[in-house]
């Protein structure tokens, strides 16, 4: 009998690897962000979203997120303004992904900094990047559904499975301010670049996300040691591919990293490493092998725009590690304070 993890892994491996036949088999628009869409969802705990639900949510998103192009002039004409509204929109995000423990929050934190970007680069860019990012979630629905089916959870597992308290609403607070601390800036210098930095943004929305659910101390390692996973399994899996190029041989190199990270992220292999750090990891491997794809179909030096984006993923890393480390540094000398002004 197939142990719960084992079919954890089973079912991400088989789903991603129908996300990739069906987003590059059909060549739809952006496909690595169908890709990560569709991880987004089948790494999500309990039961798989239905498919209808899954088609609704999305579409509900894609109009949702049409309407971020209503940032653009503010962008244009009251930046500040701007800035600061996007800031409060992102911390109420954190904060309810935080308090309701909603993986699919993610979801509104990466559409919510892709789509001002976008627009302000190109109004037509909005569409196609709402567009992409609903097609993910309904690919994320249906490919999970799929696995499900060939791996199915033994009946009442859910409702089994113990949820974790939510946090107070106190450290929530600090937590969603983290994240945001950690993906505003880089926010603000792809305004500046938009198309440059738009892979930046993504990694920037996971790195907000992950430098909430670790502490000062093992912060450094999991920031930047994730990011340099997810390069290095970008790096296997292009030289894998290199010796045949072709969709089948993405398919399976593709389930390939998901079993080797799945097996870590669902605790089949024990690591020092949490699980935040394999699901990065596997994130950031899309982010960068997808726009090498890309370049290499355009013609564009693939190696050279690689290294730049790793350079760049490794110095956000870096920023979101020193942003954890110094608020962490304030909040506990105020705690301290306080501590002997009662005193």
């Amino acid at each position: 009998m197939i142990a719960p993890a084992d079919k954890a892994v089973l079912r991400l491996a088989v789903g991603l690897g129908l996300a990739v036949l069906v987003a590059y088999g059909f060549a739809l628009q952006m496909p690595y962000v169908v890709c990560l869409m569709a991880i987004i969802v089948l790494c999500k705990p309990g039961p798989p979203i239905p498919p209808l639900k899954a088609a609704f949510f999305a579409l509900l998103l894609a109009g949702l997120l049409v309407t971020g192009v209503l940032m653009v002039p503010l962008l244009e004409n009251y930046a500040l303004a701007a800035v600061l509204l996007t800031g409060v929109i992102l911390y109420a995000l954190f904060f309810f992904g935080i308090r309701t423990g909603n993986p699919l929050t993610m979801l509104l934190v990466v559409a919510f900094t892709l789509i001002p970007v976008a627009g302000v680069a190109e109004q037509a860019l909005v569409t196609m990047i709402s567009v992409t990012i609903a097609v993910g979630i309904a690919v994320g629905g249906l490919v999970g559904s799929l696995s499900h089916a060939f791996f199915p959870d033994p009946p009442g597992a859910a409702a089994k499975a113990a949820k974790a308290p939510p946090p107070s609403r106190e450290t929530a607070s600090w937590i969603a301010l983290r994240g945001t601390l950690v993906v505003m800036p880089v926010f603000v210098l792809a305004l500046t670049d938009p198309s440059f930095y738009l892979a930046a943004i993504m990694k920037t929305a996971t790195l907000g996300q992950q430098a909430g659910s670790t502490d000062t101390r093992s912060a450094g390692k999991e920031l930047v040691g994730s990011t340099l996973m997810g390069a290095a399994m970008a790096l296997v899996v292009w030289c894998g591919l290199s010796l045949w190029p072709n969709l089948w041989m993405l398919l399976l190199w593709m389930m390939a990293a998901a079993l080797w990270a799945g097996a870590r992220l669902f605790g089949v292999r024990r690591t020092a490493f949490p699980p935040v750090f394999w699901n990065d990891a596997l994130m950031t491997m899309l982010i960068l092998l997808g726009p090498a794809i890309e370049d290499s179909a355009g013609g564009t030096g693939v190696l050279a725009a690689s290294a730049v984006r790793v350079g760049l993923f490794v110095g956000v890393a870096l920023y979101a590690w020193a942003t954890v480390w110094l608020l962490e540094r304030w909040r506990a000398s105020r705690s301290e304070a306080l501590f002997f002004d009662r005193g």
